[in-house]
């Protein structure tokens, strides 16, 4: 793999690069060479439990080294004993384990030798152990008096450590051990004073040696323990053992360090290992164990101290820890001191070790050794093992320097270096080699490279020369050397070639020469396309839950196809190529998908490209987006009575900055468990001032909100009770609502829990009648209503309510005007009179009634009426009661939708929210005649080429005494335009039919029929027709056409007629597109006036229910007119939709009839011809 380098700064010729050759490469083997040990055994332990013991010694060297060994400093021949296995061409022997092998243990060295020189190992130490035993002896037991002291001496068998020891009985529980009884460090039992339980049968040593998988026990020993041996000098027991213990009791002494040591005594240690220093004492009562460093460097913390005090351990001993160090041992009786004088003492260590090599012939060696250690090591040359005789040396020595000059080819050797004091010995080898000899070049001749564009290339050029080589590199059939910045020569002889392009592919040749002879080789090059990569989308942000789709879209050299792999990492870790998680991330080679991202998916995202020649990254880094983490640590701090200051520690953002935070509070003194907002924190503060109110117990959490969402809330705070207070509000909304008459009923809102401010809430409230009392009345009540009796009916009262608890009131409260209880009104209006308007509409006009007689809050009139008889034919009616109501205090109202012709009376009463007044005398008013509604139907009876008969029938409703009809009559085509409107007035009112005569043949006409009176005509009735030729007669309404002669008559018309019969059907079904606005217009109604200037009231029956069909009232729907009057001049009532003219749609009694153009219709008849 090639990797793009920087060639900034770099200023390097290469024209006759040197190489030193002796710290280029090692030697090739097929050079001569000196023996070098490879690889040996250092100490070793022959196991008994092992088969066989293998001591190794490996070299090599050319010619090939033979081996010696020494044993002790004396030669060893391995074929001494037929259990030694030695191995050709190696110095490698193998022990086997069979019989006695202890003559076998000892210190070892090899030595690798051929014509040149002798190599030397280190010494290989074989330590042969035996099977460590207790030796069998008959242990005397030991009879002591209470509080003696008693050693119980182990004396373990040697053995390869580690070494373990334990005191145990015969039942294998250990002798519990405290500052009393303890084990010394060679693993004595001590007895600081005996008790009377110390007395035993069976204490054991048992020594542990792990390495040899052997544990070995010490014949029981028994130790009896008497309480006193002269009881004589008392008369009493108890005295004498008094006084036996007075006797015992004694200051410390100490038995290790032993007395014969004397006061103080030196230790050494080796540097890097383990201290330890040990004082056990006896005396009673039990002495105690101190320490302390009292010169040197003095340690910064507690020396460590192990088994009850009695042993000093440091572990990784320094030069710092040489020193003074001391233990007392002291009881009540007094104390014994001793001194250990520590010094620090360590092996050899190399400060520097001779350095072999390769020379050539005529240079000059100069070999150093140094090593420290204390004691300071002395140093000791060797020449092949052997040591070097100063008088017989050609060159200079000294303990640390050895130097030759003028090197021969003779003069090869292997020098060795011994450094040694008491703690150890160590050994280092330099091989010296002199040698003259052409180069030789390693690398094999004709290697193919290949790099990318863009990158290094290297060339190997692998050389071992003496004298070093000149090497130079050159390019194609150029002889001149490459020299540019982009080549450089590294001291192995390999050519970088820096940043390449497509024009350094070609033949290059390195060149190697010394004063012997000289070598050349070949190497071709091939330069490919760099490998590109992008991966999209770049930095994604990414909604938690959300899905995430990466693509890495990669570039390579066609020639390294088959070398080319896509792999994944996320944050530096390879991603696997099967799904992982159940399929939640799963990789397809150049895609990367992620389904219900997690904030564990965010991170680093790199798509690696790899081929043979390169390898290439690209990254995207995936930006999960979430809710905050609820907020932290939530602090209360600056405490007031009405304010305390919340901080919190905000949670992890989340790639999403925190706007703004919600602070919620809850208090369990009246609604516990229930969160409330109490305020929010924009931006990304973690502070809060906090208004509060008295008298609640609060704990508060944390949202914070992001442009994602808000977090879980936080973990509550702690709680913070604010003190009670006066209230600081008042209630509010007062008002006084229906009641009884002489009651009023006072109500408010009550304060919420959190205005209480403190205990015992209740309600001050003050009343007195307005303008009548001057003195307030006054009660206390806890509910939030106050009902007053014996008052007067609808009189004003001034009420005020103050809030009041244990601690004080609250503010002065506002006075609020209230009514008492309200009663129906006690009189009716007067001056009632009526106003005709048309024969449907009239106006009424009254006089209101006191305000003293309303007793109460006027809410309006009802105007009622019913009809009496009809004045065209002089019948009494069933009354029939329907009413309009006018809010608000008015003396005037329309009353629509009345029937023409007819006599009807009339009332008016007050109302208010209690209920009506009385009503008014009833007033008698007659309508004027109307107009009359369209005849029941129109039909035409024969009908041929000029001339129709038509028949209509009576209106339903005359609305007042006939005078005739209106006959008229027009051509429509089938372009469906009017013509010329023709009238015929029929006087006799009883007639019922009419001839018209004159019509053109093979036309369609339109026909209308409509009643009148003296106040003008109705709406008309209509009916179609078309004139047939040749005398033809059809009608609608005679049955012919159900005729068979009518049937077959109907088949014999000609291909023209049955065509414009199907065109003039076509058309009928499709409707006509003549205006009707426009025929209207040709027939108005004279009775029908605007009314926009008028509002309707409220219309009901006699029984207050609305009409069947009745409509809600239109007060909100009607728009306003260009009428200067007010909306409010109509009631509000049933009937609240009107025509045009201000006519009801439909009546308020009976059946409704068809009475317009557009609800009757129109109908086309088509008549057979008579022959």
């Amino acid at each position: 793999m090639k990797m793009r380098l920087s060639t900034k700064g770099i200023t390097i010729c290469l024209f006759f690069f040197v190489l030193s050759l002796a710290a280029a490469i090692e030697i090739p083997l097929s050079v001569a060479q000196l023996p070098t040990i490879t690889e040996q055994s250092h100490t070793q332990v022959a196991y008994p439990f092992d088969e066989d013991f293998t001591i190794k010694c490996e070299a090599r060297g050319n010619p090939q080294p033979t081996f010696n060994w020494t044993k002790d400093g004396k030669p060893f021949d391995l074929l001494s004993d037929p259990r030694i296995v030695a191995t050709n061409n190696s110095g490698t022997f193998v022990i086997q384990n069979r019989g006695i092998i202890t003559n076998f243990q000892g210190k070892y060295r090899c030595f690798a030798s051929n014509v040149l020189g002798t190599a030397m190992s280190e010494e290989i130490e074989l330590i042969v152990p035996s099977v460590p035993k207790f030796p069998k002896e008959k242990i005397e037991p030991l009879d002591v008096e209470h509080g003696d002291s008693v050693i119980l001496h182990c004396n373990p068998p040697k053995g390869i450590p580690p070494l373990h020891i334990y005191w145990m009985n015969i039942d294998l529980q250990h002798i519990p051990q405290d500052e009393r009884v303890s084990m010394s460090l060679k693993g004595d039992l001590y007895f600081a004073n005996v008790e009377e339980n110390d007395s035993r049968s069976d204490y054991c040593c048992f020594a542990a040696f792990p390495r040899l998988r052997t544990i070995v026990q010490k014949m029981p020993m028994t130790l009896k323990v008497s309480r006193f041996k002269h009881a004589n000098d008392s008369g009493s027991p108890n005295a004498a053992v008094t006084k036996a213990n007075f006797i015992k009791e004694r200051k410390p002494r100490l038995l290790i360090p032993p007395e014969s040591a004397g006061s103080s005594s030196s230790v050494t240690v080796i540097k890097g290992g383990v201290l330890l220093l040990e004082c056990i004492a006896e005396g009673l009562p039990t002495p105690h164990l101190n320490w302390v460093k009292i010169t040197g460097n003095l340690p910064k913390d507690e020396p460590e101290t192990e088994n009850f005090g009695k042993i000093l351990k440091i572990d990784h001993v320094t030069t710092a820890d040489e020193g003074t160090y001391q233990c007392t041992a002291s009881n009540p009786m007094g104390r014994a001191k001793h001194e250990f004088h520590v010094h620090v003492e360590e092996p050899p260590q190399w400060i520097k070790k001779p350095q072999g090599g390769v020379y050539s012939v005529g240079t000059n060696l100069v070999l150093l050794c140094e090593a420290i250690g204390n004691p300071e090591p002395t140093i000791q040359w060797k020449l092949n093992g052997m040591p070097i005789d100063s008088r017989t040396f050609r060159g200079r020595i000294s303990a640390r320097e050895i130097s030759l000059t003028n090197l021969q080819l003779q003069d090869s050797a292997v020098y060795q270096c011994e450094a040694s004091n008491k703690h150890g010995t160590i050994l280092a080898s330099a091989n010296v080699n002199v040698l003259n000899i052409a180069p030789l070049i390693l690398t094999s001749d004709g290697e193919n490279y290949a790099a990318v564009v863009g990158y290094s290339a290297f060339l190997h050029c692998e050389i071992f020369a003496s004298p070093a080589a000149d090497i130079r590199w050159t390019k194609d059939d150029s002889i001149e050397p490459l020299s540019t910045l982009r080549y450089e020569l590294n001291k192995n002889g390999t050519l970088e070639i820096k940043e390449t392009k497509k024009e350094d592919s070609g033949s290059y040749a390195c060149w190697a020469a010394n004063s012997v002879g000289k070598r050349a080789i070949t190497a071709n090059l091939d330069i490919r396309d760099a490998t590109k990569l992008v991966v999209t989308p770049k930095n994604p942000r990414v909604l938690k839950s959300h899905s995430i789709l990466l693509k890495c879209q990669a570039e390579y050299d066609s020639h390294l196809k088959h070398s080319f792999k896509l792999s994944w990492r996320k944050d530096g870790d390879e991603l696997p190529v099967n799904s992982t998680e159940s399929g939640r991330v799963i990789l397809d080679r150049d895609t990367l998908f992620i389904s219900s991202v997690t904030q564990e998916d965010q991170g680093v995202y790199m798509c690696v490209a790899r081929t043979s020649l390169d390898s290439v990254m690209a990254e995207s880094w995936l930006i999960v987006l979430d809710v905050p983490d609820p907020p932290e640590d939530l602090q209360l701090s600056e405490n007031q009575n009405r304010s305390v200051r919340l901080s919190w520690k905000a949670g992890a953002s989340h790639n999403s900055p925190v706007n703004e935070s919600i602070i919620e509070f809850e208090e369990n003194r009246w609604e516990p468990g229930r969160w409330q907002e109490l305020t929010r924190v924009l931006g990304n503060d973690t502070t809060a001032l906090l208004s509060l109110a008295p008298y609640m117990n609060y704990q508060f959490r944390v949202l914070s909100v992001n442009a994602v969402g808000k977090s879980q809330p936080s973990k509550p705070s702690l709680r913070y009770a604010t003190p009670p207070a006066a209230p600081d509000k008042n209630p509010e909304n007062i008002r006084v609502e229906a009641s009884e008459p002489n009651e009023m009923v006072m109500k408010w809102e009550p304060l919420k829990p959190m205005e209480r401010n403190g205990p015992g809430l209740e309600y001050k409230v003050s009343w007195r009648q307005q303008g009548v009392e001057v003195d307030w009345n006054e009660e206390m009540v806890k509910k939030h209503s106050l009902t007053l009796r014996n008052t007067p009916t609808f009189v004003p009262y001034e009420i005020k309510v103050q809030a009041v608890n244990n601690l004080g009131s609250g503010p002065e409260p506002n006075i609020t005007i209230g009514y008492s209880g309200e009663d129906v009104p006690d009189a009716a209006p007067s001056g009632v009179s009526v106003d005709i308007v048309n024969s449907t509409l009239v106006k009424v006009f009254w006089f209101g009634i006191p305000r003293d007689r309303v007793r109460g809050h006027l809410r309006g009139y009802k105007v009622s009426w019913w009809k009496t008889k009809s004045m065209l034919d002089g019948k009494r009616h069933h009354p029939e009661k329907h009413f309009l109501t006018f809010v608000g205090d008015r003396n005037y109202g329309m009353i629509p939708g009345l029937e023409p012709f007819s006599e009807f009376r009339l009332t008016v009463l007050a109302y208010n929210s209690k209920g009506d007044g009385p009503e008014s005398s009833s007033v008698v008013f007659e309508t004027p005649e109307g107009v009359p509604e369209q005849p029941r139907f129109l039909r035409i009876l024969n009908f041929d080429k000029d001339s129709v008969t038509l028949s209509w029938g009576l209106p339903k409703k005359p609305n007042g005494y006939l005078t005739g009809y209106i006959l008229q009559y027009q051509m429509i085509n089938e372009t469906h335009e009017i013509g010329p409107l023709s009238d015929v007035s029929v006087t006799n009112r009883s007639t019922l039919s009419w001839r018209l005569s004159g019509l053109s043949s093979s036309t369609k006409y339109k026909f209308y029929v409509k009643a009148c009176t003296v106040k003008g005509c109705g709406k008309p009735v209509t009916e179609e027709g078309l004139t047939m030729a040749q005398g033809t007669y059809a009608g609608i309404y005679d049955g012919i056409s159900t005729q068979g002669w009518f049937i077959g008559l109907m088949c014999a018309i000609a291909l023209l007629t049955l065509l414009l019969l199907t065109i003039c059907f076509v058309r009928r079904n499709k409707g006509g597109k003549y205006s009707v606005k426009e025929k209207e217009d040709l027939h108005p109604d004279p009775e029908a006036q605007s009314i926009k200037d008028e509002i309707f009231g409220e219309y009901s029956d006699s029984d207050e229910k609305p009409l069947k069909g009745s409509l809600q009232s239109i007060n909100g729907d009607i728009k306003a007119t260009e009428s200067a009057d007010s909306l409010v001049d109509y009631g509000e009532g049933e009937h609240g939709m009107f025509n045009e003219d201000g006519s009801f749609i439909g009546a308020y009694s009976g059946s409704k009839e068809k009475g317009s153009v557009e609800s009757t219709g129109s109908s086309t008849a088509t008549f057979p011809l008579h022959a």
